[in-house]
């Protein structure tokens, strides 16, 4: 997805400080994962997690 609408992205969110959180904490399990799987992330794992919480919507 293509920078998703920050409003929708803060709809599901309590506040911006959660939704900073939220995205932090899935961009970290998204790096980990792909460690140890031994796979290259192309994309920044700040932006896959966005993406994959814009999804969840």
């Amino acid at each position: 997805m293509l920078n998703p609408n920050i409003g929708k992205l803060i709809g599901n969110s309590e506040n911006r400080y959660r939704l900073v959180l939220d995205i932090a904490r899935t961009a970290r399990e998204v790096s980990a994962e792909a460690e140890k799987n031994g796979e290259i992330i192309v994309e920044k794992p700040v932006s896959v997690a966005i993406d994959k919480l814009a999804s969840e919507i």
